[in-house]
Order: structure tokens, then sequence, then C-alpha cells
């Protein structure tokens, strides 16, 4: 941790500083939050919905965030957290099984006027979709956050093996989608 993060973490604890270092929480960390959620949920509502769950958290919990770890780390995890959570209760809606979430996602995606890709980034991301739970998100951090497997060990409270293995397993099937729809 940086002397910059460790001031950042004080000024969140004080009374005094709080407001004003939680701007700048927010301003540094916003949009690899915002983008590490929405790749979960994979819906710009949702995603805004849920990143506001996290800064509430964040704020609520912030005298209790022990530095045992980064702060990076820290809202990263809650991020994933509140991503999961979100996509259990949606499973548990009466109209979604567990079978029908990989569904849901696409036709966020699909229906999503935010998205801005082209057909080969849509092309990905239905492959993503197709992935099951952990290995998805294993397979964003690592793709398109570029997070060492020690950090997601951290966030994801899993061993570097399962996520190096998780995350091979991953490649694996998205190339397998893609080989699919070329033939």
């Amino acid at each position: 941790m940086d002397s910059s993060e460790k001031e950042l973490i004080a000024n969140l604890k004080s009374p005094k500083h709080r407001e004003k270092a939680f701007q700048l929480l927010v301003k540094t960390y916003q949009e690899r939050l915002y983008w590490h959620v929405r790749k979960i949920v994979m819906n710009h509502d949702d995603a805004d919905d849920i990143l506001q769950n996290v800064y509430i958290k964040v704020w609520k919990n912030v005298d209790t965030f022990r530095e045992d770890s980064t702060l990076f780390t820290w809202l990263f995890r809650i991020a994933t957290n509140e991503s999961l959570s979100f996509l259990q209760k949606q499973r548990r809606h009466p109209v979604l099984s567990m079978n029908e979430i990989s569904d849901y996602l696409t036709d966020s995606l699909e229906s999503d006027v935010y998205f801005d890709g082209d057909e080969i980034q849509k092309k990905l991301q239905l492959a993503i979709i197709k992935l099951p739970e952990k290995q998805r998100i294993v397979f964003n951090m690592k793709y398109f956050d570029e997070m060492k497997y020690e950090e997601m060990s951290e966030i994801l409270k899993t061993s570097v093996g399962a996520l190096k293995a998780s995350f091979h397993f991953a490649v694996k099937k998205i190339e397998e989608y893609l080989d699919e729809d070329h033939k």
C-alpha cells in the first residue's frame, strides 16, 4: 500500500475529511469498478444500481476496513460480492431458473442501448456469458482488467492455482464457442 492510499484511507476514516476523501475514492475507482460490475451483470442500468450499493457499503463500512489488503482489492471484493448477490436474486426470481441466467444476460447485452461494441466484441461477450459464473468472473478480471492472479486470489478468496485452472478452462470454452460460430 503506497502513501497516497494510506492517506486516502486515513481521510476516509476521519469524520472531518470523509466526504472529500470519498469523492476522491469515487473519482479514482469509479470507471474500473463500473466496468468490472458491468462485465458480470452485462447491463448498464443494473451495473449503475449495483455500483450505488457498493458505494453505500463502502461509506458505511470504511471505519471497519482493516487495511490487510489494498483499498483497490477491498473495493473489488465488495463490487464482486454485490454483483454476485444481484445475480443470485435474479436466479430466485420466479421467471428465471438456474439455466436461464445466461439467457437473461444475453438478453441484457442484446437490448442494452449503451453497448457500443462491434459484431466481434458482441460474439466475444456472448461466449463469455455462456461460461459458468466463476469462470466468467475470472476471465473478465484476467483478460479485461489485467489483474494478477494474486490480486484476484485476495478478491475472490480462492487459490492462485484454482484461478489459473478457471482461466484456462474459460479460454478453452470461449475458443470452442467462437470456433463453432465459424463452422
